[in-house]
């Protein structure tokens, strides 16, 4: 049997986003991922399904598998003829045993690469707003190991030397030994008056950062209960923390935001989410599926010259609607002579897509707002065709008609409830790990509080942000408190609203 090769992956601080794309690709390329503690999970989305996940992460006087294990377990897998992935956070070769693995496989002749990582040596103090050279400040700096026992006889770093001979002193894995850090530093000359910063979760949206100064850093970190994993950073350049701050000062973080949209349409609500500071918790309450007989949406397609205008209320809608208009040998030609109506900015944005330019959107983006607009188009005897999902409330429907319009409502794809990422979303709000839950549609709404047996309380112990009037409405018939509506009813709009909102609250 061919033998394998091994990747030794570095994924970055804690960040998903801080692993390199070569580090992402040899992740989707795996078929064996060997991973480790302090790694976001959401790296692990990037692995084929049909690979093999082995944990074996070590946490103080609680070991999967030992060093030496974890050694033999890469030769094993590569002997296999797998393409082996060692996930290790930060860097392989920082305080990572990847020199040590990279050595088994080389001594067991299994071919290997080294995939550096961003190391949280120089990340963490980053998003903690403290750049760990700056110049006439530090031009020089060292990564320290904090993790030495403090009961063995004597200690392997050069304190001596270490403790003043370099301007800024980064020390992993030191928390628990924080008090003999600071005690030896001082010992051999660095000033109590030297400004430290201890940064726990760093690059997280947990992160935390306690600055002091060496005499008094140990009794502030024991005051704010700072716990493992931490980094602490010690030189004048903590000083420009204050003006540099830039990642755990934004409006939204440390806000966990549970996000129920449609799990294909839940990266553009969180991606905004994130770049304002929130840790996004996609658990989508509803699932997009095909209609099973789609005779009837066929046969209102072959009869589209019957009608005057067609109105999409959601991008859902047009990507089913063209997906079966291709399937039947058809495109955007189909609407020729057609008036076309989006409900609002990702609607038409989706129709842009197709080729399709819309003839008129609502200043309001809600089905008040669309039926208001038309009052100004000739549409009395008109023929217009609403291609919808199969659960769209009949506002829009009966509003046309009263306009004195003909219409044909047709459902273009069905919502169904997602048990498994209800039942998580149940856990997550029942622990009260979710300071807020969006609602960007009726169904989401209704599926969601179905999981609590119709009692809402759990979800009314976070604050309740509806993209809409027509959504918010939803949730208060089901006995939620909504506490945030967006004025623009958009995803933008929606997370403009919840910023703003806590931002009264400071």
């Amino acid at each position: 049997m061919k033998t394998g090769k091994v990747y030794l992956v570095g994924g970055g601080p804690g960040d998903p986003g801080l692993i390199t794309q070569k580090g992402r690709d040899c992740l989707t390329e795996a078929d064996v991922v060997i991973y480790d503690r302090l790694l976001d999970e959401q790296l692990l989305k990037a692995v084929s399904p049909k690979a093999e996940k082995l944990y074996v992460g070590k946490a103080a006087g609680a070991h999967t598998r030992s060093q030496s294990e974890i050694n033999q377990l890469l030769v094993e897998k590569a002997k296999e003829g797998k393409t082996v992935v060692r996930l290790k956070g930060g860097d392989p070769f920082v305080f990572g045993h990847g020199g040590e693995e990279a050595k088994t496989l080389a001594n067991n002749h299994i071919p290997f690469q080294i995939v550096p990582g961003i190391t949280s040596a120089v990340a963490v103090p980053a998003y903690a707003g403290i750049p760990v050279t700056y110049r006439g400040l530090a031009s020089s700096f060292a990564v320290i190991t904090g993790h030495e026992d403090p009961g063995k006889g004597s200690s392997s770093i050069n304190w001596e030397k270490l403790a003043t001979a370099v301007d800024t002193l980064v020390f992993l894995m030191g928390m628990k030994n924080l008090p003999q850090i600071v005690a030896r530093l001082i010992e051999h000359g660095r000033s109590p008056d030297t400004p430290v910063a201890v940064i726990k979760e760093g690059t997280r949206p947990e992160q935390e950062t306690v600055v002091g100064r060496l005499g008094d850093i140990v009794a502030k970190a024991e005051e704010h209960h700072l716990t493992p994993p931490a980094v602490i950073v010690v030189g004048e350049v903590v000083k420009l923390r204050e003006k540099l701050r830039w990642f755990d000062n934004r409006p939204l973080f440390g806000k966990r935001i549970l996000v129920t949209r449609a799990r294909h349409q839940a990266s553009a609500l969180s991606r905004l989410l994130i770049e304002r500071g929130a840790e996004p918790i996609e658990l989508p309450a509803i699932g997009i599926q095909k209609i099973a007989d789609s005779r009837d949406l066929e046969r209102t397609i072959g009869n589209l010259p019957t009608y005057q205008w067609v109105i999409f209320t959601s991008s859902n809608g047009v990507e089913a609607f063209f997906e079966r208009l291709e399937a039947l040998k058809l495109d955007s030609r189909a609407l020729g002579g057609l008036k076309v109506g989006a409900i609002g900015p990702a609607t038409t944005q989706a129709l842009g897509a197709r080729g399709i330019i819309p003839d008129y959107v609502p200043e309001v983006y809600t089905s008040e707002g669309l039926i208001a607009g038309l009052k100004s188009y000739p549409v009395r005897g008109k023929h217009f065709l609403l291609p919808r999902a199969d659960i769209a409330d009949e506002e829009l429907t009966r509003g046309v008609r009263e306009l004195g319009a003909e219409v044909h409502e047709i459902a273009a794809y069905r919502t169904v409830p997602q048990p498994e990422a209800i039942a998580q979303a149940r856990r997550l709000l029942l622990s009260g790990d979710i300071h807020v839950t969006t609602f960007t549609s009726s169904s989401a709404v209704s599926n969601l509080v179905a999981a609590f047996q119709g009692d809402p309380m759990a979800i009314n112990n976070t604050r309740v942000a509806c993209i809409g009037p027509k959504t918010a409405e939803s949730a208060a018939k089901v006995g939620l408190k909504v506490d945030i509506i967006a004025s623009e009813h958009t995803i933008p709009g929606l997370v403009a609203a919840i910023e703003e909102y806590f931002r009264k609250e400071i």
